[in-house]
């Protein structure tokens, strides 16, 4: 029988995990203050906005307003459910859980956990059988010309597919695996006979391909021998892997990137695990694919320089090239290395070692411009008019990439130093070049918002659809007034409120100064804010729920402050992050120039009624269309009696428009309440400060 796993197990584990460690996975972060900044993993981003608080275990990014908990983080960094991130940091940070857990999981995150228990079968399996079968002998034959032992072997998880065309399949069904998380992992496929399922990777030398945490997201797999198929097949995208967004070998060597600032970027899996296994450590290959944007996002976290190694035949240096532009627009330093002639890193370490490697990157590499003039010259280009025209263009192409202005000028009279034709033509060619490629953004933009516009559209059809199917009514009974109304009191409304499929992407902002006040000042707040509102005034249906607890603790005698929800489930933490953390705040030592010290809140009892003003403003206005649209629909008594409703609330929000917040919300009753309500800003002069 399943068992729930205790909130007690739950805090073990936030405890346990280090949010700055989890969050370095992906983001290079740097010490600011008592927090951590880095570049925002969720949205693109030149200037760090995005904070880490391990004091209260929250991030939050300035830019974009995502915000959370380590669990928060892990959830969105992996495309994961709440059990699944909970599973995974406690498997890191060495806390015991159930194997079982009563959670009710939706399809999908059912289906991302049979897919990753599928992968991690797949790997148990492929190495047994490259360790333990007589087939598997060439496999690993292959693997000891190379020096991979037995301790490389276990580290990078390699393995044999058999060439049984069923072998794991029956042997995964036999255990009790589900064959469609085989069939969704892209481990088996369907037979074109139409009678079953045989396996995807059959006489092949296996290579897991792992995410930056370290958990087994997709496979390549290497033919033996000479046949005429592909050298590598890779896994096919699924809900865990997308080739386009991996780098092999980044679980291994994210560290070390971030210690030496650089990355190398090479081809192949060998040429990884050689590198590794001779102490080069920042080492990472492209996955079989091609650069992409989206690869180069994630190498960017965590180092700003690139060194790419791509082999020397035409197929390589076509790659590199391609590569350059894509680097550049992400804001890296790029260096290109060209190896000996039939060399790649795999060979050229395992024959010469990690010193002579070290020695020629130094001495060899060069910067991309360089290189490119230098690849010119070797081909006879340089001296051409026409072809050193061509050149020259493609270089400034490759420059008009840089994001920085400076970086661009600085590289422009680099390539004048080399070319000789005159800044002034350069510049002029360069803005030509960075004009089209503006324009060429601008349309690609256009059609990314117009395809999202879409999409919305559609979600929000949908919703809609869904609500008229199955509106979900709110049993608690409703009052006729909502304005001052106490903790018990409910509000009228036309009609039982509908659950909103998702809240709103901006949440008002009177709505969070209300639940930041109640966190920030106490059982006094909470009183003085209880008493003028209730729940269903709120718009946001997160923060709704957010005001109802706290009111709930309130009357519990628990605690409420920004730690205590900082630590509590999903979605407080996220929540927190969102409403309390600031971006900016002003230096300590301001207020011993100015003689005052600033603070939000001068009076925090007149900022939480110019909130409340606002609540119930737009509460009123959110009734009025409610109530007009019952009013079309009704007929006879049941119309005039809308029609009053709707006069009354158009009463009460002129009332609460034209009035001032004093008169509409009495001061608070208690001493402690009046004292910090009673506070008056004053500004001395500079002369009244010195006396």
């Amino acid at each position: 029988m399943a068992v729930m796993i205790p909130d007690e197990k739950k805090e073990e584990v936030r405890g346990a995990a280090d949010i700055v460690e989890v969050v370095e996975d992906y983001v290079k972060l740097k010490r600011s203050g008592r927090s951590w900044k880095g570049l925002c993993p969720f949205h693109d981003e030149k200037t760090p906005s995005f904070h880490v608080t391990p004091d209260l275990g929250i991030y939050k990014c300035f830019g974009c307003g995502e915000s959370g908990d380590v669990f928060n983080f892990v959830m969105e960094m992996e495309g994961v459910g709440f059990m699944e991130a909970l599973r995974s940091l406690a498997d890191r940070y060495g806390v015991s859980l159930p194997e079982k857990e009563a959670e009710e999981f939706d399809e999908e995150h059912n289906l991302r956990e049979g897919i990753y228990h599928a992968l991690k079968y797949a790997g148990v399996f492929f190495y047994r059988h490259l360790m333990e079968t007589k087939e598997a002998e060439r496999a690993r034959e292959y693997l000891k010309e190379r020096g991979y032992d037995r301790k490389i072997i276990q580290k990078y998880g390699l393995g044999y597919a058999p060439s049984d065309g069923e072998k794991l399949y029956r042997a995964a069904l036999d255990s009790g695996l589900n064959e469609e998380y085989l069939l969704e992992a892209g481990l088996i496929k369907p037979s074109k006979r139409g009678d079953g399922y045989y396996d995807a990777f059959r006489g092949r030398l296996m290579f897991p391909i792992f995410n930056p945490s370290g958990k087994a997201i997709g496979y390549a797999g290497r033919v033996l021998g000479n046949e005429k198929t592909a050298k590598y097949i890779n896994s096919p995208q699924t809900k865990v892997y997308n080739k386009s967004k991996v780098l092999y070998g980044i679980n291994f060597a994210k560290n070390e990137i971030r210690k030496t600032d650089e990355v190398i970027l090479v081809e192949g899996y060998t040429d990884v695990i050689s590198l590794q296994q001779y102490g080069i450590d920042n080492v990472a290959a492209s996955s079989g694919t091609s650069l992409t944007p989206d690869q180069m996002k994630l190498l960017h976290r965590y180092g700003d320089t690139i060194t790419m190694i791509y082999d020397s035949d035409s197929a390589g240096q076509r790659a590199m090239k391609r590569g350059i532009n894509i680097a550049l627009r992400e804001g890296m330093d790029v260096k290109l290395l060209e190896l000996p002639e039939g060399e790649d890193p795999d060979s050229f370490v395992r024959q010469f070692g990690k010193e002579s490697f070290l020695e020629m990157k130094r001495e060899e590499s060069e910067g991309f411009l360089d290189y490119l003039i230098h690849k010119a010259k070797e081909e006879g280009k340089w001296e051409d008019p026409a072809e050193k025209k061509k050149v020259i263009s493609k270089i400034l192409e490759s420059i008009a990439h840089m994001p920085d202005p400076v970086s661009r000028e600085t590289f422009v009279q680099h390539l004048n130093s080399k070319a000789k034709v005159g800044d002034r033509a350069l510049f002029d060619e360069l803005g030509k070049i960075r004009k089209e490629l503006k324009e060429e953004r601008k349309k690609a933009k256009l059609r990314e918002k117009r395809r999202k516009e879409r999409e919305a559209r559609r979600q929000q059809e949908q919703a809609q659809q869904d609500m008229e199917q199955g509106p979900t009514q709110d049993p608690r009974p409703q009052a006729p007034n909502p304005h001052t109304v106490g903790f018990n009191e409910q509000v009228e409304t036309s009609e039982p409120r509908k659950k909103q499929p998702e809240p709103p992407k901006k949440r008002p902002n009177y709505e969070k100064e209300l639940i930041r006040l109640m966190l920030m000042y106490d059982r006094d707040m909470i009183d003085y804010i209880g008493s003028q509102c209730n729940g269903q005034q709120f718009e946001d249906e997160q923060l709704r729920d957010f005001y109802e607890d706290i009111i709930e603790r309130y009357k519990d005698e628990k605690e409420v402050s920004v730690e205590a929800y900082a630590e509590r489930e999903h979605p407080y933490p996220k929540l927190v992050g969102e409403i309390v953390l600031e971006e900016h705040s002003v230096s300590e030592r301001h207020h011993e120039k100015i003689g005052v010290q600033y603070k939000k809140d001068k009076n925090p009892y007149r900022t939480a009624k110019g909130a409340l003003k606002a609540l119930k403003i737009h509460f009123l206005d959110r009734l009025q269309v409610d109530l007009y649209k019952r009013y079309n629909s009704a007929e006879g008594e049941e119309r005039q009696k809308v029609m009053k409703q709707m006069k009354e609330a158009g009463r009460q929000r002129t009332m609460l428009q034209q009035s001032p917040i004093d008169e509409l919300f009495p001061d608070p009753d208690s001493d402690a309440a009046k004292k910090v309500s009673d506070k008056v800003f004053e500004y001395k002069m500079k002369h009244e400060r010195e006396e």
